[in-house]
């Protein structure tokens, strides 16, 4: 009888924010303060940290403390935990909740080995019981709402989903994101978005969020559209097209899609997510991290390559920037001089 009511219990205010929302996957090296920035300001509705070591954080290594800050005009965001023991991660999550982010998640999908064959992420689907007591525990010991992202299964002949959902969410996890793949398949092929409908029409009711092989805005609206998710989480598209979300929006709105981001634009965002990366990490570091972002700002440019390998050679911000604000004005001659003939 406790069970019935807690399925029927009405969204409180915290899970009414994913109601059709567009959000930023969580992504190790990618999901760092100024790429959320940038996705924030470019239409994303809720983004996370990159995961982060439970150990780490209790340990207090550098690394890991530093993946907690995050920028006042990020919210809603969530910082994002890992580890497979129980106590270790409520101490981290306690760590988590010093910073006063707007929830914590639970990272229960990582599929990759050092983390998963540890017990860890996507190790949890193994021992469903072990990952009930984290969600249990991290809830009780934390006043932060907590969520939790996982995949369907370990492998084809374990599809543990729906029965991981409806536990969660009688333990009180505030909403469940999937990953539509199983830890097998890391991330390469197909993800099935039916799973989603599934967790749904077993009435599950807190919010669930669709996340895997989202490429475009055609497909948040076909996930939308059929398969009923509360949300959708776009990952690796939004690292060559952070535009995604605004353009996603647009879609959803008007059924069509609007125009592409100029070169104009592009550069400008491009700056502004170096001098940031640079004002968070040092010019070195910041220059030399950012370097995996060029081919998304500068996709579909004529002769890129070569331009490409030039910036590679700069560590330093202001050479850069000028070399980019230098290529934005000959790329508009070029263009205008092409419009007159």
């Amino acid at each position: 009888m406790i069970h019935c009511l807690t399925l029927l219990k009405p969204m409180n205010e915290f899970q009414k924010i994913y109601k059709n929302k567009i959000l930023l996957a969580p992504m190790e090296d990618v999901t760092e303060p100024p790429f959320r920035l940038i996705s924030r300001r470019l239409g994303a509705d809720i983004v996370y940290t990159e995961f982060i070591s439970a150990e780490g954080l209790i340990r207090d290594a550098r690394k890991a403390r530093a993946k907690l800050f995050f920028y006042e005009e990020e919210r809603p965001v969530s910082i994002q935990i890992f580890g497979g023991n129980e106590d270790v991660l409520v101490e981290a999550a306690k760590i988590s909740e010093s910073v006063n982010p707007d929830f914590i998640d639970i990272n229960c999908g990582c599929w990759v080995k050092d983390v998963a064959l540890r017990g860890a992420g996507a190790g949890l689907l193994r021992d469903i019981p072990k990952m009930t007591r984290i969600a249990e525990k991290v809830i009780g010991n934390v006043k932060l709402p907590v969520t939790l992202k996982t995949r369907l299964g370990w492998d084809e002949n374990s599809i543990v989903i729906v029965e991981v959902a409806k536990i969660l969410e009688q333990v009180g996890i505030q909403a469940l994101t999937v990953h539509c793949r199983l830890r097998s398949q890391g991330n390469k092929g197909e993800a099935d978005w039916n799973w989603v409908k599934r967790i749904k029409d077993a009435g599950v009711k807190i919010p669930i969020i669709l996340n895997g092989n989202v490429k475009s805005p055609e497909d948040v609206k076909f996930a939308f559209d059929n398969f009923e998710p509360d949300a959708v989480m776009i990952g690796q598209a939004a690292i060559v097209n952070p535009w995604i979300f605004k353009q996603t929006k647009f879609f959803l709105e008007h059924g069509y899609n609007m125009e592409d981001p100029g070169i104009e634009e592009r550069i400008d965002v491009c700056i502004e997510h170096l001098r940031l990366a640079c004002e968070l990490k040092g010019e070195k570091y910041g220059v030399l991290e950012f370097r995996k972002h060029y081919s998304g700002y500068l996709r579909d440019v004529r002769d890129v390559s070569k331009f490409r390998l030039e910036l590679m050679k700069f560590d330093e911000f202001q050479p850069i920037k000028e070399k980019l604000l230098k290529f934005k004005e000959e790329y508009e001659v070029v263009n205008s001089q092409a419009v007159n003939i």
